[in-house]
């Protein structure tokens, strides 16, 4: 079922060859990610966002001007992952926060959601690498970390691919098992037996994400700290998008953006009926 919750496959060719708005993609998973640390979301409420994103954007071309097409599907992408996994969820306004170009009105934000979930064909309930976080950490070997310790950062780890575009050719259970294996650390050997996988996962796949895992998010991102347990723990961002937000670099193809958070900005309405501008 994996490939059913998955861009098609021609997208990542797509953002490599800037036919999708690469920089107005990464904008928008800034975004998602400071509004689901500022409400304190879960990890999979951040990445179905995102899978939202990406799974629409394969289907669909949004004008490349103005900034508009883009904030208003992040808005609702963002609104129907929270509907899908958080008890509760802002009202539609509220959600608009860190003082956006336009702010849009609940009707205008319930009509691009339907426009989503008709291009998703309804498939909202998507599997996603922390489906399979449970499985692999549970076949790891005795280990001095905590289980808790290991599922946060493997978590880190996934919610960190979202801005990295060549993450987007794996599934998402080569994905989780890679982000295991990487939260471990250098003590642990890659598994050679086929035992430790189960047969619908692709072993060659697992390996590369692994490798890619490495280059992007370990070696030359701030969350290297995962393999340095001496590092400071005041040191350490204080959740996981705070590691997002540090891992701000040039391997992550993603500008710069402010870590800190922000209280929800002042709207003013203008006479346009959906479309309220700052």
């Amino acid at each position: 079922m994996e490939s059913h919750h998955m861009p098609f496959p021609d997208y990542l060719h797509r953002c490599q060859q800037r036919s999708i708005d690469v920089i107005a993609r990464q904008d928008s998973i800034n975004w998602i990610l400071k509004v689901h640390a500022y409400y304190n979301f879960s990890p999979v409420t951040a990445f179905l966002s995102v899978n939202y994103l990406d799974r629409f954007l394969s289907s669909y071309s949004l004008p490349l001007p103005n900034g508009w097409p883009f904030q208003l599907l992040s808005v609702a992408c963002l609104s129907l992952a929270a509907k899908m996994e958080e008890a509760e969820v802002p009202l539609l306004l509220d959600l608009q926060l860190f003082e956006p170009r336009f702010v849009f009105e609940p009707e205008t934000v319930q009509r691009m959601e339907l426009r989503v979930m008709a291009a998703l064909n309804w498939r909202l309930r998507s599997v996603t690498p922390f489906d399979y976080l449970h499985l692999f950490l549970c076949k790891l070997p005795s280990l001095p970390d905590s289980f808790a310790s290991l599922l946060s950062a493997s978590s880190d780890l996934i919610l960190s691919t979202t801005r990295v575009i060549d993450f987007l050719q794996f599934a998402p259970s080569a994905m989780a098992a890679a982000a295991v294996f990487c939260a471990v650390g250098e003590g642990f050997q890659f598994p050679a037996h086929d035992a430790f996988f189960p047969e619908s996962v692709n072993k060659e796949m697992v390996g590369s994400c692994h490798q890619l895992m490495e280059k992007y998010l370990i070696e030359t991102c701030p969350s290297a700290r995962l393999k340095e347990p001496s590092v400071q723990p005041s040191l350490a961002p204080p959740s996981p998008v705070g590691v997002l937000d540090a891992a701000a670099c040039g391997s992550c193809d993603t500008r710069s953006s402010s870590s800190q958070l922000e209280p929800p900005a002042k709207r003013l309405r203008s006479s346009a009926p959906d479309v309220q501008q700052q």
